[in-house]
């Protein structure tokens, strides 16, 4: 009887022993994965303030690009609103002011101050650090916007600027900055395909609601192509065909589209040129 009461109690020491060790061994790895997960989160948000930095960095750099064009752009109507406020002036002064004409002449020259404000508010707001501010965006309205920002630079090399934009295109949840850079981003990218090239410089944004819900556009050009059998690499990091180009503006726009739950590709446009295209989720899709 004592012998088997001995053998229960060593038996009940040694299960306790081998119960402490896996508790010890448990909470090691318990601290252990902690550790390993604190370190992961800090990798993440190191990541992400990194891939913003890089996001900014290239719109800084395609605003730098667009400089002279964006300052010919506020200087017309800087310069139309100068006239008309000199010409309601003029009138005013006459012995018998021509008020119908003065007030005229008021009202172009505050249309001519608005558009140089727009213009301007346009670049402040491709300037500003990435918050991610997500909101109901009409992409027509966004291409809009880029059309008429972008529009010194096509004209400087002769680029006519053509679209298609469907009339019932649903709204998309999206950060309109990070949609701008986008489009800048291609759009600058057909210029520069387009811009050198001997016949046709056109260059067609087109938008339409794809059949699974979703909002396509897509940026076509007649310039100089996709790299042959290259096709897919234009989206890699620091890949370019251009002489100043940094490589990134392809996958930066990607990673847009991507947090956006779309997709971005690249194709041969018929007869001449290239074609990228975009799918956005709409507002439905978001919801879901």
């Amino acid at each position: 009887m004592f012998a088997n009461q001995a053998a229960v109690a060593i038996a009940n020491a040694r299960a306790f022993e081998e119960v402490e060790r896996l508790r010890c061994q448990l909470e090691g790895e318990k601290d252990y994965l902690q550790a390993q997960i604190a370190e992961r989160k800090q990798a993440e948000q190191a990541l992400r303030e990194a891939q913003s930095d890089l996001t900014r960095a290239n719109r800084v750099s395609s605003m730098g690009e667009l400089t002279a064009s964006l300052a010919h752009e506020v200087k017309q109507p800087i310069a139309a609103a100068i006239t008309d406020t000199n010409t309601c002036l003029r009138w005013l002064s006459c012995d018998q002011p021509d008020l119908d004409e003065a007030r005229a002449a008021a009202s172009r020259s505050l249309q001519a101050a608005k558009r140089a404000s727009e213009i301007v508010n346009r670049v402040r707001l491709l300037f500003k650090m990435d918050d991610q501010q997500r909101e109901l965006v009409d992409p027509n309205e966004i291409i809009r916007e880029m059309i008429l920002l972008l529009h010194g630079e096509a004209t400087q090399f002769a680029v006519s600027v053509r679209t298609e934009l469907a009339a019932d295109l649903p709204q998309v949840m999206g950060d309109r900055v990070q949609l701008q850079q986008l489009l800048m981003n291609l759009m600058m990218n057909s210029v520069d395909a387009v811009k050198d090239v001997d016949g046709t410089r056109e260059l067609t944004i087109q938008s339409q609601r794809e059949e699974h819900g979703q909002v396509l556009i897509s940026v076509s050009d007649t310039g100089v192509g996709l790299p042959p059998q290259q096709g897919e690499k234009i989206f890699d990091a620091f890949f370019t065909t251009k002489s100043h180009g940094t490589g990134m503006g392809l996958r930066i726009s990607r990673s847009i589209v991507e947090s956006h739950g779309g997709r971005l590709w690249a194709a041969d446009n018929s007869p001449r040129g290239a074609r990228f295209c975009f799918t956005l989720r709409t507002k439905a899709e978001a919801r879901d």
